[in-house]
């Protein structure tokens, strides 16, 4: 899993690489640099994969664009498929849903939120906090938790469960469904599967509740270790309603700085570009987005449940709000910034949209069959933004007078929190790794940090250019005898060593 490179680079600096950072979605690495003191000098998150969405969904009918940009993620596929047809509602000349598709978008976006939350708190994130972040990597998994901790473990798979199931009953497969449509959905809510999901989820509530009893514990066995693990304070982004309520669904951006100040409120998805700005660095097919007011280095936020939570003014639904309560009171009135926090609200999160989950399967018109809206005046661009398990996600295209797909542009949860990983494993290397041996365990420190954030790093690649390329010429010692670079913009930089 960790390669220890003993050769010293051109600036005698070791290299360390963690390669691939495990129990995430998707494929990347770590690279460290050090000198002879083992002090930090460089940390950096690379992706090692690219997948080009923005380019081949070019040419594609609009209606089509729902289902097949879900195929970007099998974690997340509702997420994009939601947004996009968001997107291609004000496309296809939708302005408002009826009430009965937009509750019915509303549930399978909250049975994705469960899904997802149960399966990286329960089987990705648990096995860490649960067993040490330096306990053997063979009982750091969900074999070792489902060893120690069996009963963990199950509540995990059943509440998955429970959220597919959501996801089934709207979309029609548990994962990448085909139930939303441009101007509405397609398929109405059966009272068999109203019935059978409502039975079920006053004990995902439950769980849920104990869940973040337990997670509560944890942080009480060593408060200043669970406060500032990775504590990089910075700006926050997220989607509120007109009230200032946390909405999931729709509603518009409101940033927070790390004090908890507001730099921007109620910006309409539209004029998402208006604020944010991206750019790319050559050592990484991530982009880095940043508040344009801001500019780039004091500019990047982070986005997701540790955000979300403290953007918005409230959580709809009581239970979750009084969590919501008394995970902020850990703060006493400042905002949280350990990285450790986004697995609490994380939980607070599935809680919440649990709960809305019951209170839709309650509404006497959910199975109502009123699924299209009247149809208006065709656009030829639209955004539409919507809250992904792992933070904000954007979906911007234009589409041509024939009906094809001209251009997209897609900001992902993962993107968007791209510099909070990185200055946050940079924090945790500074602190765990300066000045000692390098173990196992307390590289496994840094992958702490980054799971925390639950990275989907198969949706997030991206190149606004050029891919960017790295070609090294290594002797039969080890030794780098030349290095050719390619960048983004195509330019090629060479050295060589000796």
């Amino acid at each position: 899993m960790y390669a220890l490179e003993t050769n010293l680079e051109p600036r005698k600096l070791r290299r360390v690489a963690i390669d691939p950072v495990t129990r995430v979605e998707g494929h990347g690495k770590v690279t460290i640099l050090l000198d002879e003191a083992q002090k930090v000098h460089q940390v950096r998150l690379h992706l090692v994969e690219i997948r080009g969405f923005e380019k081949f969904i070019n040419g594609r009918p609009y209606w089509e664009v729902p289902v097949s940009v879900q195929r970007l993620c099998g974690i997340c596929p509702v997420s994009h498929h939601l947004a996009a047809a968001k997107a291609m509602d004000r496309i296809a000349g939708y302005d408002a849903l009826t009430p009965t598709a937009e509750k019915l978008r509303r549930l399978m976006h909250y049975g994705q939120m469960v899904q997802s939350h149960a399966v990286h708190f329960y089987h990705l994130a648990s096995p860490d906090l649960l067993m040490g972040f330096d306990s053997e990597p063979t009982r750091r998994s969900i074999v070792g938790l489902l060893d120690a901790f069996p009963q963990i473990a199950t509540e995990g798979v059943l509440v998955r469960r429970f959220g597919q199931e959501v996801v089934r009953a709207t979309g029609g497969k548990r994962v990448q469904g085909t139930g939303a449509v441009p101007g509405g959905m397609n398929t109405a809510l059966s009272r068999d599967n109203r019935d059978m999901l409502r039975a079920d989820v006053d004990q995902v509530i439950d769980w849920t509740v104990g869940a973040l009893r337990m997670v509560e514990r944890l942080h009480e066995t060593n408060p200043a270790f669970y406060n500032h693990f990775g504590e990089v304070g910075g700006n926050m982004l997220g989607l509120v309603s007109a009230s200032g309520a946390a909405d999931y669904y729709d509603g518009s951006l409101r940033a927070r700085d790390a004090a908890g100040g507001v730099i921007f409120d109620h910006v309409r998805d539209t004029d998402y570009r208006a604020v944010l700005r991206e750019d790319m660095q050559s050592w990484s097919d991530l982009k880095f987005p940043h508040i344009a007011a801001l500019g780039p280095e004091e500019g990047w936020y982070r986005v997701g449940p540790l955000a979300r939570i403290q953007v918005c003014d409230l959580l709809t639904s009581e239970k979750a709000e009084a969590e919501r309560q008394r995970l902020l009171a850990v703060g006493a009135g400042r905002p949280l910034h350990g990285t450790l926090f986004y697995h609490w609200a994380r939980l607070v999160e599935l809680l919440h949209a649990a709960e809305l989950i019951r209170d839709l399967l309650d509404d006497p018109t959910i199975c109502a069959t009123d699924l299209m809206a009247d149809k208006g005046d065709r656009r030829a661009r639209a955004v539409g933004v919507i809250e992904a398990p792992r933070g904000t996600l954007f979906h911007d295209y234009t589409v041509g007078e024939d009906d094809r797909v001209t251009a997209c542009n897609l900001i992902v949860s993962t993107t968007n929190n791209n510099q909070a990983m990185n200055a946050a494993i940079r924090d945790v290397a500074v602190q765990y790794l300066e000045g000692g041996a390098i173990t196992e365990g307390l590289l496994n420190h840094i992958e702490v940090a980054i799971r925390a954030y639950d990275p989907c790093l198969s949706c997030a690649t991206h190149a606004l250019g050029l891919m960017p390329l790295q070609v090294e010429l290594i002797d039969a010692g080890g030794m780098v005898l030349s290095d050719v670079r390619r960048g983004i913009d195509g330019g090629l930089s060479c050295s060589a060593v000796g």
